[in-house]
């Protein structure tokens, strides 16, 4: 795995530096800076617009109680996107491009949901966003009542003193042997 890393990591801008070379000598220099500007402002204006849809789909799958695992999934590629993009190259760019696109995620999400299975998570560890109508009744996590946490209706704010007496230095029992002497 760290050997296709270490390729990648060379390959990936010299490929991209023999594209902008040919890209260059086709339409010129400014163009092709041109060109490569564009993508990075156009790809992170849909980037943001995408990621904020997909932050809100991701609440209210959170909110129903459900875990959102396309919305996570689709976030994790809209990362990878938006590093491809701010990356200067045509592949990459393009590889950014193809990952903002809905319906080649939701392909990239089937192909890779078969080949990995997600655990169940464990009773109680829904948190606060937890749907109570998921559980039969006398299964829900322990703690948990229809209107919420137990015990999180109520806050008692105060302050407090210690009035507990400390012994006088006369009746202190001595550390150590020689305080004693």
């Amino acid at each position: 795995m760290g050997f296709l890393f270490l390729i990648a990591f060379i390959g990936i801008p010299l490929i991209e530096t023999a594209v902008f070379i040919k890209v260059g000598g086709i339409v010129g220099l400014w163009p092709t800076l041109i060109i490569v500007i564009a993508t990075a402002v156009i790809g992170t204006t849909v980037l943001r617009r995408q990621g904020l849809a997909t932050l809100s789909r991701a609440r209210q799958q959170m909110d129903q109680g459900s875990l959102p695992l396309a919305e996570i999934f689709d976030g994790i590629c809209l990362l990878i996107a938006g590093a491809f993009l701010l990356t200067p190259g045509f592949i990459t760019d393009g590889l950014g491009a193809l990952l903002l696109v809905p319906a080649f995620r939701l392909i990239l999400r089937k192909f890779v949901g078969s080949r990995v299975k997600v655990a169940d998570m464990p009773s109680g560890a829904q948190g606060p966003h937890h749907n109570p109508n998921r559980y039969p009744p006398g299964h829900a996590p322990p703690g948990f009542t229809p209107s919420g946490l137990s015990g999180q209706g109520d806050v008692i704010d105060g302050d407090y003193a210690d009035i507990t007496e400390k012994p006088a230095d006369s009746t202190a029992i001595p550390k150590n042997k020689t305080d004693r002497e």
